[in-house]
């Protein structure tokens, strides 16, 4: 009887916790693709540093994806004079905050942060960016599949183009943009490959070495343990 009645009083948290789960899409896995990351950072430096900082991470950093220093003053180096300065804004706190509500955040470790909440802040970030869609209710004109009521506007509306929430809960194109649905997704899946990249620079060599050292002290192994059964002989 107890259990029973455990079981009732805890069905409505169940299902009210089944109801909330968040479905993300799959962002693209573009950790090694240097085109794609430079892309990724273009599409950064024109569209999100306008608001957004990335105030731990520094223009000369690039090169790590492939750019010279010099093609980093030709066509990245907007808002600083040196390659060796951070990503910062000429924005206020105080003059963002009384703008848009809210102070938009710093994106240097945005995709690590997401990731801490939701398992996987490249899948967040990715279905984020592609699930604006307009709300004539919100400030802005815009909201958000995964962030709702969120105080940002979708600033790459004009690539994407306008979606509208139907009565089913899904998303429908009704302006197109500049780019097609799929040109749209792939530029997205290099911007969340290059906000993923500043958040931990050196993610890919660390994977890199850490195969190395396994397959390393798999080989250490087999070597300790055929020393181990030579000074072991006698006495098993």
């Amino acid at each position: 009887m107890k259990k029973l009645l455990l079981a009732l009083l805890c069905a409505p948290l169940l299902a009210f916790a089944a109801g909330a789960e968040l479905h993300l899409d799959k962002a693209p896995d573009r950790s090694r693709d240097f085109p794609a990351l430079q892309n990724g950072a273009k599409v950064f430096v024109n569209y999100c540093l306008n608001c957004h900082s990335a105030s731990y991470f520094r223009y000369n950093r690039l090169t790590d994806i492939g750019l010279t220093e010099q093609q980093v003053k030709d066509n990245l180096l907007f808002a600083a004079d040196k390659v060796g300065e951070t990503m910062t804004i000429a924005m206020r706190r105080a003059d963002a905050k009384q703008w848009f509500g809210a102070a938009p955040p710093d994106l240097t470790v945005i995709a690590r942060a997401r990731g801490s909440e939701f398992g996987s802040g490249a899948d967040w970030l990715y279905t984020y960016l592609r699930g604006f869609y307009r709300d004539d209710a919100r400030p802005t004109g815009w909201n958000n599949t995964v962030f709702a009521n969120v105080g940002m506007p979708h600033v790459l509306w004009e690539l994407q183009g306008e979606q509208a929430m139907g009565a089913d809960h899904k998303l429908a194109l009704t302006k197109p943009g500049k780019l097609k649905s799929q040109e749209y997704d792939a530029m997205v899946g290099d911007l969340v490959a290059f906000l993923t990249h500043m958040g931990e620079p050196m993610a890919t060599f660390r994977k890199e070495l850490g195969v190395i050292v396994l397959i390393f002290l798999a080989v250490l192994f087999v070597f300790s343990y055929a020393l181990k059964r030579e000074y072991w002989k006698d006495i098993h």
